[in-house]
């Protein structure tokens, strides 16, 4: 072969890429000279043919002299063919050729990968059962097959498989096996995979390695071994961050995830990407943390833009708003988008009916047809929340009805939780108890929790007890369901029956969920139980828990001790209602806020009917809006009165 020939095709493969057009006629010029003979130069050639793209010249290369060397080449070059019908065949006849000569494993390999991206995944399987010892690399391309079709449980098995066979893991092989058992929360066989990257000595030396394992941990809820992954990479990028931020989010750790995701810029010098944004955002609605969701988003650049387009990061933001009680501002950037799929919609309508705001909600729906949207599943789950919080019994049986008869939805289980709330909510005890009978799966513990808390507002200790043995069944370690019933047998007068409840409660190991509130101020986020005496400002706090006690009771307030589930004097219940978490956190936020400010405070279990009614006097006597999010619902206390109108 001429040198100025050669030459070229080594350019070719050295980083000094000539254009298509030079590469073809470099083709011609070298079968016009007849110089395929020389293995080299043809080898090269292949491979610069299948790097410019031109793979069907590199196939006719190989048909010109088919040697049997480079017939990995050729397969890889028909693997890359665009259409998959061509590169079958070309696979075919390839196969073909290479049924005449001695079995090569890198051959097989290659026609294994070849008949994976068409989608021959028996076929490849077939290729793989013919090596006879195949190695780290066909192992690899049979898992990255399923993993590509899509059967990632098939996957793990065939990694089983290789581990068993004694295949040690290179980086890539890692990261495909550690991707798959994130993919279906199989921690035993990730964890194997992740030991072997160790004793090899490529664990958190390796970037990718170290971030598949992380995220492994993540889906798998090992918080604290995903951390110690993460602590020990070196040059953590901004997926590593992003995979440990909305890991925390996730898995119910929000303070951990917002104390990580401003560290990662002001510790690891890193702008946070969208997505990380949005595990941050799912972190501060989970705490109710409206000014760290504004300062989180604002660490992007130009995010103000980016939002209009960018449907995920809209949502989180939408969704942010909302439940940290600002409606005006999820609304705001709803009618900004201008990109809206349908979860952006659904968002909103959840949103506007957990705030309390069905009015709005109804007519958005109506606004989502016209604009040719199709309503689903989750559309009709906001919708009958909003009954159910607003406590509309017509137009959720309506909602209902037309869900499965006009729109064809077949009702899951979330649907069939609402309908139970809502008509438990309302008194309809025996008509939400034979609901809960006629649905077509088994009823699970939200709903006989829907069942239970109807059941306590309207003090139906007899399918109170019924319910409560369901819930038993399914969730014996929950003190909530417990304690509801104890608060149904005190609302009764029924001591010793809520003695016993207590009794049998010790017996099971069941402990009472302590309850908790929170606030947010000036970028931090402060946490009261009840009774709380260890914040700084605790002396001052309790100075105006008592001087709104003297205020309210000029009003007429009484404590509502029947919520107390303990058999006391009711001087004790008073004292104890008192320091109930939620007034904690909003005297303390009377102090340390500015008179016009909203007062914003999140609780982990529902509010009970005493702090309902002191907080809507709070609100009078303070001239402050204040707005408390329960598990359950929102209320927004203003000038005496609650969003709720005290139904919920």
């Amino acid at each position: 072969m001429s040198g100025t020939a050669a030459d070229a095709v080594r350019r070719l493969l050295t980083g000094r890429l000539l254009p298509p057009l030079t590469v073809k006629l470099l083709h011609g010029r070298l079968l016009r000279l007849h110089l395929l003979a020389d293995h080299t130069s043809l080898s090269l050639l292949l491979r610069a043919l299948s790097s410019a793209g031109l793979h069907l010249h590199a196939l006719r290369l190989h048909s010109l002299l088919p040697n049997p060397t480079f017939l990995p080449l050729a397969l890889k070059a028909a693997s890359r063919l665009p259409d998959h019908s061509l590169s079958r065949s070309a696979g075919v006849q390839l196969h073909a050729r290479s049924l005449k000569h001695p079995t090569n494993p890198h051959v097989l390999t290659s026609l294994l990968t070849l008949y994976a991206k068409c989608g021959l995944l028996r076929d490849a399987h077939k290729a793989f059962d013919e090596i006879p010892h195949p190695g780290t690399v066909s192992w690899t391309a049979l898992i990255t097959a399923y993993m590509d079709a899509g059967r990632v449980h098939e996957a793990v098995g065939v990694a089983r498989k290789a581990f068993a066979s004694g295949m040690r893991p290179d980086s890539f092989t890692a990261i495909r096996v550690l991707t798959a058992c994130a993919r279906v929360a199989d921690l035993v066989t990730g964890e194997a995979v992740w030991r072997a990257a160790e004793q090899q000595g490529f664990a958190a030396g390796n970037l990718f390695v170290a971030t598949a394992a992380l995220d492994l941990y993540v889906k798998c809820g090992e918080m604290e071994k995903a951390r110690a992954v993460f602590d020990r990479m070196k040059n953590k990028d901004a997926v590593a961050w992003g995979a440990m931020v909305g890991g925390y989010a996730s898995n119910g750790h929000p303070r951990e995830a917002l104390e990580l995701f401003f560290a990662m810029q002001t510790k690891g010098g890193i702008t946070p990407e969208c997505y990380t944004v949005v595990g941050a955002l799912s972190a501060c609605a989970r705490l109710g943390a409206l000014d760290l969701g504004r300062r989180a988003v604002g660490m992007l650049p130009h995010w103000d833009e980016e939002v209009l387009d960018n449907p995920v990061l809209g949502t989180a933001l939408i969704d942010m708003y909302a439940k940290c009680g600002s409606t005006g501002e999820a609304w705001t950037v709803f009618q900004q988008m201008r990109k809206r799929d349908i979860i952006v919609w659904n968002v909103m309508i959840l949103g506007l009916g957990m705030t309390g705001h069905e009015k709005i909600a109804f007519a958005l729906v109506g606004q989502m047809e016209k604009s040719g949207i199709a309503l689903n599943d989750t559309t009709f789950t906001g919708l009958l929340c909003s009954c159910t919080h607003t406590g509309h019994v017509k137009d959720g049986r309506r909602y209902f009805h037309s869900m499965t008869q006009f729109y064809r939805i077949s009702p899951r289980i979330e649907h069939y939780g609402c309908m139970v709330d809502m008509l438990s909510r309302a008194g309809l005890l025996e008509e939400a108890h034979q609901l809960i009978k006629d649905m077509p799966m088994r009823a699970n513990a939200v709903i006989w929790g829907a069942l239970l808390g109807g059941c306590k507002i309207h003090r139906d200790t007899d399918l109170a007890e019924h319910a409560l043995k369901q819930l038993i069944l399914l969730e014996p370690w929950s003190s909530g369901n417990y304690v509801m019933l104890s608060n149904i047998y005190s609302d009764s007068g029924r001591w010793e029956d809520a003695a016993k409840l207590r009794l049998e409660m010790k017996a099971r190991g069941v402990e009472k969920v302590p309850a908790s509130s929170w606030v947010e101020l000036d970028g931090k986020v402060h946490e009261f139980r009840v009774g709380d005496k260890s914040h700084p400002l605790s002396d001052k706090i309790y100075e105006k828990l008592d001087e709104l006690g003297m205020e309210m009771k000029i009003m007429g307030y009484k404590p509502t001790t029947e919520v107390v589930m303990f058999d006391i004097e009711d001087e004790e219940k008073e004292h104890t209602l008192v320091h109930h978490s939620e007034k904690i956190a909003i005297a303390f936020s009377l102090l340390t806020t500015g008179p016009s400010e909203t007062i914003r405070v999140t609780k982990n279990l529902r509010v009970c009917s005493d702090c309902h009614t002191a907080i809507k006097l709070i609100s009078r006597i303070t001239n402050r809006e204040i707005i408390v999010r329960d598990n359950n619902r929102f209320h927004c206390f203003r000038d005496g009165h609650c969003s709720c109108n005290d139904y919920w």
